[in-house]
């Protein structure tokens, strides 16, 4: 019987996985894979700040699964994963609902020889009272579109004189990767908006406060990159609250530990992750403190041979460096994905499996048409400061890169060429 790889998760990196496996193995017949996803499409996550800004137009740049599946020789179920029965080898899938709340799909099972578990991450609110209610995440594509209309109702009230007050405040807490870039996309948008004769909210009305509970922004990256990119956000009017812990978020504002009251008609929450929930001791599988499976060197995890974990719902350890996981990084998702088409490949050999190590070749941080701020690494060159054009130039590869991973480099072109002709014909930000 062919060996049943299904991947459940269709992230970044569970996608990769399930396109490279399907043209290795799906297509020469040696393995049926099968990738499980609650969503029909797919979205970088990285760009679900451009979303949210409407820098950056959803539908045009999304993939989709069923397409994918049948172009690389594997196959797609639309479900939301819901449980495991690790004795009998089936993974539980949750009734699919459609927007009226009648049953699409019934509650089903999948069989499986090899489980791969790509689920990625949620925000983290760290259980902050009213956070869950009165702030918006930016997880999914649907989140962020929520954003992007409540941004556009703001300034179309304002347009139509509805509205109380000329200005907009944004509050975002937690200034990592995808606080610092929503800023200045914003920023970005308010100047977009008044070009569009939306003015009755001038940019320099749009208040943005950025939150960050630790000494500085990008706590995880070098100094040498934060101080920079705080300096361009005050330029471009951003007020940068460090040392700043939320304890309370209301309707009309957020309270800090300190006393502080930060006004904000509009909330994002983006410090911290966990894993999805339903992780938590499933059926047996060792997670940790935030819901992440525990997983060796091997990405299986500790109590199931037959279960792979990988990306952001993974806790797996880095060699020498005690007590510490590689970090929820995309390119930590991708390397690993790299790694998982080899142990497959060794798994059907009947060979020992390969161990993953993390490298890190950097960061970079778009701060929207302005600049770009960040770090290569490499054997070679060791660390090498990025800021400006090249900066932007090497950030912008980076999406390149995942689509050539999908769609190959041919299709790749083709697809950079669209986007050059769209932008002569389209507005450049989505005004709906």
């Amino acid at each position: 019987m062919t060996h049943r790889i299904v991947i459940v998760g269709g992230g970044a990196g569970g996608l990769e996985l399930a396109t490279r496996l399907g043209r290795a193995l799906g297509r020469r017949g040696q393995a049926s894979v099968l990738l499980v996803d609650a969503n029909l499409t797919h979205i970088w996550k990285p760009l679900l700040h451009e979303v949210a800004a409407g820098s950056l137009n959803s539908s045009e740049d999304e993939l989709n699964y069923v397409a994918q599946a049948k172009w690389n020789h594997f196959g797609f179920q639309l479900g939301r994963m819901a449980g495991l029965d690790r004795a009998r080898k089936r993974i539980r899938l949750a009734a699919t609902l459609d927007e009226n709340g009648a049953e699409l799909l019934p509650e089903r099972e999948v069989a499986y020889d090899s489980l791969v578990i790509a689920v990625g991450s949620t925000t983290n609110d760290f259980g902050t009272p009213g956070a869950a209610e009165h702030c918006l995440f930016l997880d999914t594509r649907a989140q962020a579109e929520r954003f992007h209309r409540q941004l556009l109702s703001h300034y179309l009230r304002a347009h139509a004189g509805e509205a109380d007050d000329e200005r907009i405040s944004v509050a975002i807490v937690g200034a990592g990767a995808t606080g610092v870039e929503l800023a200045a996309e914003l920023h970005h948008a308010a100047h977009e908006l008044a070009a569009y004769g939306l003015d009755s909210i001038r940019p320099e009305n749009m208040r943005i406060t950025l939150i960050e509970a630790g000494p500085r922004v990008l706590p995880a990256l070098p100094e040498r990159i934060s101080q920079p990119v705080h300096h361009s956000l005050e330029q471009l009017g951003v007020t940068v609250l460090t040392n700043t812990s939320v304890s309370e978020v209301t309707a009309e504002h957020l309270r800090a530990q300190d006393g502080r009251i930060i006004p904000a008609s509009l909330k994002v929450w983006a410090a911290g992750i966990r894993a999805p929930a339903f992780l938590r001791e499933l059926d047996g599988l060792e997670s940790n403190r935030i819901d992440q499976l525990v997983v060796r060197p091997t990405l299986q995890t500790t109590r199931d041979d037959d279960i792979f974990a990988f990306g952001d719902c993974a806790a797996c350890p880095q060699p020498g460096e005690t007590g510490r996981n590689v970090p929820p990084r995309a390119q930590a998702a991708h390397q690993q994905a790299s790694l998982l088409v080899k142990s497959f490949k060794q798994r059907l050999a009947g060979q020992p499996l390969p161990h993953y190590q993390y490298r890190d070749y950097g960061s970079l941080i778009s701060l929207s048409r302005f600049s770009a701020v960040g770090n290569l690494m490499g054997n070679l060159m060791g660390s090498v400061k990025l800021e400006g054009w090249l900066a932007r130039m090497f950030y912008i590869s980076l999406y390149r890169m995942h689509q050539m991973a999908l769609y190959g480099t041919f299709r790749t072109l083709l697809l950079m060429l669209s986007d050059r002709i769209g932008r002569s014909t389209e507005p450049r930000l989505k005004l709906h």
